[in-house]
């Protein structure tokens, strides 16, 4: 799977867009940095398209009837506008599609949606001047950041009134935050040395029809699922040595008699981080002969949950590449005329399967762990390590309540994973009649990434622990190296103390890659 880079390479080129890119130079611009430029080649495509609407515009009311250049939105559909309003069209139905509700995306989230949003019109099939990609474009790069509730998208046309807000930042309205300060859009554009533009026909609905809410705040939970699914394969190898259990069930012969690919790289990973060890070692003519799902099955629940987001992953990678707003513009070859085409590409199905999937997929990540979780802390099931790995136990609670901070957190996963794609709420009189929820999808898929994040993180802060209680028995070079990447954030527990600032370091060490890298370090690169 996908190492995307924590930071962006020194001196970096920029992303050219109207040509194909993935989700590392997605996460390089939204979080470090990288910098943009419209390539080439696509101002050539965006030019020649923007002529086809200039073509209708110029006709003015003897031109044909052109669903959002010179008709009303939605239900309003075949209503004609005149000539003369057909600026004013495109002005009013960004302010009126400007209605979104809650917490404001974070600014990661946000630059996703700049990105995505130049993309599509840069793809050259959405009828926008130039002007429109460039200031999308200086915005990413002078660090502009329009102000976008999260909430007020069902994933119909797209994410219609998130992507009004980033609309609304272009024409001078709204708010947006440059250096870190709120500001009147205006303003944070003047800061910049930017000016807003007046849109002209088309630009409106070319801005706030598509799925780059969705897209964007799946994208970048989705790159860090995808990192979270080698985290769980390390912290259970962890596990499996703190329990004593047995690397056995990761046989590649075992998995070459149910090859789905997941399974086969997770237990790659598994012989990988395991092998030779002294408590490997100590127990191997115990008596036990098998171990508990939660470490023996880790391949196959593991692998269904990396086969899931591989699902995922190809989706958005598909969707970055896609044009989603509506009417598409298709320009004649050897003289026949443009075509404006009317149709669905702005729904947000596939990216609401998709991003449902997902959630379900990273929420099993956490079940498993916290399962992982009970076996170390319970003495009837720890192969012999102090209750609750206290210090003293009864005088001393140890990790009893990390495990129910864990817990607390799959329960909520389970509730979040219920599919946002199996609701519809028809809107707009109807002619809206069925939605995606996409918006929603994508907003929960991000925060079961949270939930599980710390679950992961409390596994290996509870199973260093267990590890240390073995001592001097030492564990596999990876597993060693795992433990004490955790140790130079956590020291071992040797009284009770408020462990909510240890599973903070654990969680940094594990979100900054930190702990992947380490591991690598010593057992090679995890799939």
């Amino acid at each position: 799977m996908p190492h995307p880079p924590t930071a962006a390479p020194s001196n970096p080129s920029p992303v050219l867009l109207g040509r194909s890119f993935g989700l590392g130079e997605l996460e390089e611009v939204a979080r470090f940095g990288r910098p943009v430029a419209l390539a080439p080649e696509a101002r050539e495509r965006v030019r020649a398209c923007r002529a086809a609407v200039d073509a209708i515009a110029l006709a003015g009311d003897a031109a044909p009837a052109v669903y959002g250049v010179n008709t009303g939105f939605g239900a309003l559909a075949e209503t004609r506008i005149p000539a003369r309003d057909v600026t004013a069209l495109q002005r009013n139905l960004v302010r009126s599609h400007a209605c979104g509700v809650g917490p404001d995306l974070a600014d990661a989230e946000v630059r996703a949606m700049l990105l995505l949003r130049a993309q599509v019109v840069a793809l050259g099939h959405s009828g926008v001047r130039e002007e429109v990609v460039d200031l999308l474009c200086a915005m990413l790069n002078a660090g502009v950041s329009p102000r976008i509730p999260a909430q007020g998208s069902v994933g119909a046309s797209g994410d219609l009134a998130p992507l009004a807000h980033l609309a609304l930042t272009l024409i001078g309205e709204g708010e947006a935050r440059y250096r870190g300060e709120l500001l009147p859009a205006a303003d944070a554009l003047g800061r910049a040395g930017l000016a807003p533009l007046e849109l002209a026909a088309k630009e409106g609905i070319a801005l706030i029809n598509g799925t780059q809410l969705m897209a964007a705040v799946g994208g970048l939970a989705l790159l860090r699922a995808l990192r979270l699914a080698i985290v769980a394969d390390v912290a259970g190898a962890v596990s499996i040595e703190a329990l004593k259990g047995s690397q056995v069930p990761f046989d590649a012969r075992l998995m070459a008699l149910r090859p789905h690919p997941g399974q086969a790289r997770v237990a790659a990973n598994l012989r990988a981080l395991l092998g030779a060890s002294e408590i490997m070692a100590s127990h191997l003519h115990c008596g036990k002969v098998q171990d508990p799902y939660s470490l023996r099955c880790m391949p196959q629940v593991h692998g269904a949950s990396r086969d899931a987001l591989g699902f995922a992953q190809a989706t958005l990678e598909r969707e970055l590449d896609s044009v989603t707003d509506n009417p598409t513009v298709f320009l004649g070859v050897g003289g026949a005329e443009s075509e404006f085409v009317s149709g669905g590409n702005f729904h947000g199905q596939p990216l609401a399967l998709a991003l449902d999937l997902a959630a379900i997929a990273v929420a099993e990540l956490g079940n498993i762990s916290e399962r992982r979780v009970e076996q170390l802390v319970n003495p009837a099931l720890s192969s012999g390590l102090p209750p609750f790995l206290a210090p003293a136990s009864g005088l001393c609670s140890g990790f009893m309540i990390a495990q129910v901070a864990s817990a607390a957190l799959v329960s909520e996963n389970k509730v979040l994973c219920h599919p946002a794609s199996v609701d519809s709420i028809p809107s707009s009189a109807n002619r809206e009649d069925h939605v995606s929820m996409g918006s929603v999808s994508a907003r929960k898929f991000a925060q079961v990434v949270d939930n599980a994040t710390t679950s992961l993180a409390i596994e290996l802060m509870v199973a260093a622990q267990g590890i240390d209680c073995r001592r001097p028995l030492s564990a596999t070079r990876g597993v060693e190296a795992a433990h004490a990447a955790v140790r130079a954030v956590v020291a071992p527990l040797v009284e009770d103390r408020a462990l909510y600032r240890d599973i903070a370091a654990v969680r940094a060490l594990v979100e900054s890659r930190a702990l992947l890298d380490a591991v690598e370090a010593v057992v090679g690169s995890l799939a």
